[in-house]
Formats: structure tokens, C-alpha cells, sequence
């Protein structure tokens, strides 16, 4: 099983942005605790973080053959990347959408994802941890485990 782990804008300044809402951990923190998790698993995981919307359909579009899921927290993204979420949509893999901080306890206009009607579920409010049960998510599926 190999899993596509995105992040978008603003991301990947991770630790140093407002930690009492992303807390303390670098983006670099945070993958190297996937990485082994993955490893331990024995799943490949290839990580992709960007700032610009097209970079991140690029990769998308260039790695999801070979991918069997994504991970993604879109960032700002979220509220209004309607060509990423097409992009998204088109691979036609299963999709776990990652915030840190529980969007729905923050400002009105954040409450909004253009991308959670296509994604299997949403993981929000649970810090760095939430990357960890999306992933745990996808390796229970690797072990037989459905979604229901």
C-alpha cells in the first residue's frame, strides 16, 4: 500500500506558526512520525508540501496511479481550492482530510470545506495526532478492516 501525504499553504511553517492552534511540532516532525509508523507497517508513504495550488495538482496528478489513498490537510485550501478538489476527485482514491485545529470552533468561513464531500471522513481539533489516525485509518484497510 503506498499513501500520498499532502499539506498545502502555510504548513509548512508548522512550529513556528500560532501553537495554541497547530501546536509545537514542525511539518518535518510530523512526517518523520509517519514515516515510521509507515515503516513498522510496511506501507510506503511519499510526502508533498506546497504553497501554491498547482503545485499541489501536479503531484497529484503525477503520483496518484501509484498511490492507494491521500492524506491530506488542504490548509487554506480548503474553503475555496475547487481545482484542487477536482483534482482530487479525479484519482477516484479514498481521501482522509486532516486539520489540526477543530475548524468548526474557529472563525464562520472556516467551517466550510470544499473538499470533505468527496473525502471518506474528516480528522479535526486533534493536533499532529490526526495525521496518525488517518493513517491508522488506511492501515487497518490494508488489513482487511472496511470503513463501516
Amino acid at each position: 500500500m503506498k499513501l500520498l501525504i499532502i499539506n498545502g499553504p502555510n504548513l509548512n511553517i508548522l512550529g513556528e506558526r500560532d501553537q495554541s492552534l497547530y501546536g509545537t511540532k514542525s511539518l518535518t516532525d510530523i512526517n518523520n512520525i509517519l514515516a515510521k509508523e509507515a515503516k513498522d507497517r510496511g506501507i510506503e508513504v511519499s510526502f508533498f508540501q506546497s504553497n501554491d495550488e498547482g503545485k499541489i495538482i501536479d503531484f497529484i496528478q503525477e503520483n496518484y496511479t501509484q498511490a492507494d489513498g491521500i492524506i491530506i490537510n488542504p490548509g487554506a485550501l480548503t474553503h475555496y481550492g475547487l481545482s484542487l478538489r477536482d483534482s482530487l476527485s479525479d484519482t477516484k482514491l479514498p481521501i482522509v482530510e486532516v486539520h489540526l485545529s477543530n475548524i468548526y470552533a474557529r472563525e464562520d468561513w472556516r467551517a466550510k470545506s470544499v473538499i470533505s464531500p468527496i473525502a471518506r471522513g474528516q480528522i479535526s481539533g486533534f493536533g499532529w495526532r490526526g495525521y496518525i489516525m488517518a493513517f491508522r485509518l488506511f492501515a487497518a484497510e490494508l488489513r482487511g478492516e472496511t470503513w463501516e
